[in-house]
């Protein structure tokens, strides 16, 4: 079977009745190509409307959400229904047979405890029942479902061995998922036009060094941070293209997909970024 295309949706793109057309009809297009497609989104402003309905304190630190018990709840009930749901039918509707999943399904997004993590700044933080993709995971489900011209949309929900849920950050699920499917390429869609210098122009292209840079000087964001950590491991265990894309942008986010080389408006990661702390 040939090697899949990983694409990750932020969140932020499939809340929006517009953006989500828009991301649907090229994901039908790339469908359409025959090529094998295995689809990640996140919920975070989504989570984040319900956790202030709730009354439960939003709390994040390097782009990655704290989450304990009460807020993994939220996290699980937003992701696996309201945004999964919606976004597997509205990607039926244009034709590519999407089948909506969770890691918890057939053990494809297994998960262990995050470790404690260090931020930038040197503090440690324990983020709760958040969880890291572990090499453990199945990835027969996808395989099947590909080989039979299905197109799976997961949630970025964990699980562990003894059937706990962990709330896994979309990008990270994404990037390792990429890396155990030995996927093509890995296309990350947000909604800024790829990964954004201190003036706010867009950097076509990044490499070790320039990535490394970014982070330690703090131009790049909380959540640019965890997408940049995401792309590093996908690049060092054999993702050859990672491309961070504006996905309001339909004709972009196709060619960032499909294309020899990517958009105006995104920013392509390549070389070995092993040095980049994944």
């Amino acid at each position: 079977m040939a090697a899949p295309l990983v694409v990750k949706f932020g969140g932020e793109l499939l809340e929006d009745r517009s953006h989500l057309a828009t991301v649907t009809s090229a994901m039908a297009r790339v469908a359409a190509s025959g090529a094998p497609l295995v689809i990640v989104h996140g919920g975070g402003r989504e989570i984040d409307a319900a956790l202030k309905v709730a009354g439960i304190e939003k709390r994040q630190v390097d782009g990655l959400r704290i989450t304990d018990e009460p807020t993994l709840d939220v996290v699980v009930s937003v992701l696996a229904g309201a945004v999964n749901t919606r976004f597997v039918a509205a990607l039926t509707t244009v034709g590519p047979r999407a089948v909506g999943l969770t890691g918890a399904d057939a053990g494809c997004g297994r998960a262990e405890p995050a470790p404690a993590h260090r931020t930038v700044d040197g503090q440690v933080v324990d983020l709760g029942r958040v969880g890291v993709p572990a090499s453990t995971a199945d990835m027969g489900l996808f395989r099947t479902l590909t080989g039979d011209g299905f197109v799976p949309v997961v949630a970025c929900i964990g699980s562990s061995a003894d059937g706990r849920l962990f709330n896994v950050n979309a990008d990270t699920f994404a990037g390792h998922l990429a890396a155990q499917l030995r996927a093509h390429r890995l296309v990350i869609a947000g909604t800024t036009a790829g990964v954004l210098d201190e003036r706010g122009a867009t950097i076509a292209h990044l490499d070790p060094a320039a990535v490394e840079r970014l982070i330690h000087d703090r131009t790049a964001t909380a959540g640019m941070i965890a997408k940049l950590r995401a792309c590093a491991h996908a690049l060092a265990h054999g993702v050859a293209d990672v491309v961070i894309v504006d996905g309001r942008d339909g004709t972009a986010l196709e060619q960032a997909a499909v294309g020899a080389t990517p958009p105006a408006a995104a920013t392509r990661l390549a070389g070995s970024l092993s040095g980049v702390r994944a």
